[in-house]
């Protein structure tokens, strides 16, 4: 896979491509393993000295998958897919990555696909995840320089997720709200979360936009840090914890068993193009019903 650039300044190449998010470990990647480097059509290497105006173009070699992923093979819905990032809406049930409780996971099904495409890399990084109960949009990088372009943005914060929740407790919740509490991992648990001083910071936006009844609103959120079960935590924090999440208190009598969460809005920036990419789904079919459910009673 090959990637174009024109210098801007005077500089070594590996400098230049720093800028670009091209580590010391993707440079040696290139040296070793059959990539190479090209500057005004001449092949060069990372120590070479530019002027304003080279064409640097970057050649990355394949990736081996990994062995111990395996493929599954099971439909996709697939909401957006170029040559960098592949956009999937997931379905609820299915866990983002295996581990020993999940073996039938996202990741599986989208090794199968990049097997069947007979992708050169087949690789599977995801960027963000999500639970194995929440539905909605997921993003993948479908190779390893795309995923580390792409990491730069969360680590900078300039991924926006928001999600459709529908929340239930006593009192009353305001129309908008931020909530911002540190979530840690309880002594006696590797599953649950919960807020705490030790923990990290964590920062959840919402608005209402609407109100069934007398205590149960759907919500939308935004999340500006990536903690672990941070929506289902803060909202149980504050008193509001989702429909049909047992796990942090919420109500089951309302007709969905899975939290009622479900990732509706995905943008970020294309780091190839520069374009803003924003993309949106409609909510589930439980969620939808739901929703009708309330507002006839």
């Amino acid at each position: 896979m090959k990637f174009e650039f024109i210098a801007d300044r005077r500089c070594k190449v590996k400098t230049f491509l720093k800028g670009y998010d091209v580590s010391k470990a993707l440079l040696a990647k290139v040296k070793f393993k059959g990539g190479n480097i090209w500057v005004n059509g001449i092949e060069q290497n990372a120590i070479y000295l530019l002027d304003v105006g080279d064409v640097v173009t970057i050649e990355i070699p394949n990736e081996e998958p990994h062995e111990t992923l395996i493929p599954i093979k099971h439909d996709l819905n697939i909401v957006n897919e170029d040559d960098n990032f592949l956009i999937l809406n997931k379905p609820h049930g299915y866990a983002s990555i295996p581990s020993a409780l999940h073996s039938n996971t996202i990741a599986n099904f989208v090794k199968n696909y990049y097997v069947e495409q007979d992708y050169p890399n087949k690789q599977v990084h995801i960027v963000t995840r999500l639970d194995k109960d929440t539905s909605g949009l997921m993003l993948f990088a479908k190779h390893g320089y795309a995923h580390a372009r792409l990491d730069k943005q969360l680590q900078q914060k300039t991924i926006e997720k928001r999600y459709y929740a529908l929340v239930s407790g006593k009192g009353v919740l305001e129309e908008k709200g931020e909530i911002i509490a540190p979530i840690a991992r309880p002594e006696d648990s590797i599953i649950t979360r919960c807020v705490h001083p030790s923990g990290k910071y964590a920062h959840t936006s919402y608005e209402v936009v609407q109100k069934f009844g007398d205590d149960v609103y759907l919500v939308d959120i935004r999340l500006h840090t990536g903690r672990t079960h941070q929506i289902r935590v803060h909202f149980s924090h504050i008193g509001f914890p989702l429909l049909g999440d047992d796990l942090y208190g919420g109500r089951m009598d309302l007709g969905i068993t899975r939290q009622a969460l479900h990732c509706h809005s995905l943008t970020f920036t294309d780091p190839f193009t520069k374009n803003e990419n924003k993309f949106e789904i409609n909510l589930t079919d439980d969620f939808d019903s739901v929703i009708i459910d309330l507002q006839k009673s």
